[in-house]
């Protein structure tokens, strides 16, 4: 992974600020940020049952955030430069985390948002270097 950012990293972070800004993606990010916040698999779907918006909403911004994630993970994204501005990408980990290991019991699938997983954990890692409590305070603020 290289350590310094390039310009191709800085576009790709606009390309993906643009996807975000999409009016539908925009609405799934909406009802994300101030709905999704299940403590169990069952709370998930009360929350966005299948076939609801709701479902619909929190399949598009996890599985974004996944893609995102995979774009760190692999190295073809400058990790440290997208870590000083994309935030949401933390909020959605803290969100899913709690419920991680049941969506992939359900779905059999052991390796479900493992991109999302890496990369939120290399970003809470990240935030424990900016100073004292820096860690806390933003998983506080984001969970």
């Amino acid at each position: 992974m290289s350590s310094v950012p390039t310009i191709d990293d800085a576009n790709l972070i606009l390309r993906l600020y643009e996807i975000r800004r999409e009016e539908k993606m925009r609405a799934a990010r909406e009802w994300f940020v101030r709905s999704f916040k299940p403590k169990s698999l069952e709370e998930m779907n009360q929350l966005a049952p299948a076939g609801s918006q709701e479902n619909a909403y929190m399949r598009q911004v996890i599985t974004y955030f996944e893609m995102v994630a995979s774009f760190v993970t692999s190295g073809v994204l400058n990790q440290d430069l997208y870590f000083q501005s994309g935030g949401e990408m933390l909020l959605c980990y803290l969100r899913v985390k709690p419920i991680l290991a049941d969506l992939r019991a359900s779905s059999k699938n052991p390796t479900q948002y493992t991109n999302l997983e890496k990369a939120g954990e290399a970003y809470l890692a990240w935030y424990a270097t900016k100073g004292e409590g820096a860690r806390e305070a933003v998983v506080a603020r984001l969970s």
